[in-house]
């Protein structure tokens, strides 16, 4: 029996387009002859979406993201849509941010991992990120991301004031938490929480909850340190650690800072659940690269798929259930990078449709 899924393909700014393209290459491959379908819309979001509609992301997008078993997205974002002004909330003035919220995509995993053959790139001495392999968890929805008020004051004749509210709840933290312990249960049963307790409330009560809710996953190796120290850390010795769990702030800084580990931005993967499936079972979510827009290199077809096509393997293993499918697309990365296809930003010369058909042709 075939199982079908309905897949939105967002493609978004800059050199999202690009990458989403060469993804959905690699996903139809990996699909081909399996007993699965996929059924593949795609629409705007982001400023592409502004310069059509004057909205971030319709209405229309948000109701067929909504009933899709997945969403694939690109990158938003650039310059010439940095100075809009809009009323609301933040989920109103970003188009990203809305599906997040409104699909309450809460659990933001970034997993980033060394590969043998590009340890050479690595800003480590020899051997100090081989095997390296860290997952990455972002609250979401909340925090200083969502929180309101925020704004800025503008007074006539004194200084402007600008303020975020960084805000969350105990059930917030606590079933952002009891994911990440369930995903270390699958991995080296290791987790690190980052925050800021020593000078912030949030991260008194984050602190708190998480360290409550640690007490119900004893098998799981459980500390708390300063988000600063986690990055220290994860710069010095990047194989200590296995998950690292934050909040919406930190977790987006400390993503980016373990994509040194995998020796690009552009080789990152991530993906945004609303919540954890059991054991074979799925949930829907929002794929996509952790690198931006690139507005500097859009057009030029030199981007790095890598990320995003990384981002498809874990949504054939969340959100269509088919891990198989996902290790396969993985080793097929593996062996095209071992094969020597680089793309600019890891020192080579292929182009964004020479990196993905190394890697249709290692699927192959």
């Amino acid at each position: 029996m075939t199982n079908s899924f309905k897949l939105l393909a967002l493609g978004g700014d800059g050199i999202g387009p690009e990458v989403v393209g060469c993804a959905l290459k690699v996903v139809e491959s990996a699909a081909s002859g399996e007993d699965i379908a996929i059924d593949v819309a795609e629409d705007l979001l982001g400023g592409a979406a502004w310069d059509v509609h004057g909205t971030f992301c319709t209405d229309q997008t948000f109701e067929t993201a909504r009933s899709a078993d997945a969403v694939l997205v690109g990158a938003v974002g650039g310059p010439q849509w940095d100075n809009i002004v809009l009323p609301g909330p933040p989920e109103e003035k970003d188009g990203l941010m809305r599906l997040r919220m409104g699909l309450d995509a809460y659990v933001g995993m970034r997993p980033a991992r060394s590969f043998a053959s590009l340890e050479s790139l690595l800003p480590y001495r020899d051997g100090l990120a081989t095997g390296a392999d860290v997952l990455v968890l972002r609250e979401m929805t909340g925090g200083a991301f969502f929180g309101t008020p925020r704004g800025i004051d503008r007074p006539q004749g004194g200084p402007r004031v600008g303020y975020d509210n960084s805000i969350y709840d105990e059930n917030q933290i606590a079933r952002f938490a009891h994911a990440g312990f369930r995903l270390a249960r699958t991995r080296r049963g290791q987790l690190v929480c980052a925050d800021k307790a020593n000078v912030m409330e949030t991260y008194v009560l984050w602190r708190e909850v998480v360290s409550e809710v640690a007490l119900e996953y004893p098998d799981v190796a459980f500390e708390c340190l300063y988000a600063d120290n986690v990055s220290y850390q994860l710069a010095r010795d990047p194989k200590r650690f296995d998950v690292i769990l934050s909040d919406n702030l930190f977790g987006d800084m400390l993503s980016d800072q373990a994509g040194a580990i995998a020796g690009s931005l552009g080789m990152l993967p991530s993906a945004c659940l609303s919540g954890l499936a059991g054991d074979g079972g799925r949930t829907s979510g929002i794929y996509e690269p952790v690198h931006g827009s690139a507005p500097d290199i859009a057009g030029g077809g030199i981007a790095n798929p890598i990320g995003t096509i990384l981002s498809a393997a874990m949504m054939f293993e969340h959100s269509f259930a088919r891990p198989d499918i996902a290790r396969r697309i993985e080793t097929a990365v593996n062996t095209a990078l071992e094969g020597g296809c680089r793309t600019a930003d890891l020192g080579g010369t292929a182009t964004s449709a020479e990196m993905t058909e190394a890697v249709l042709q290692a699927l192959r």
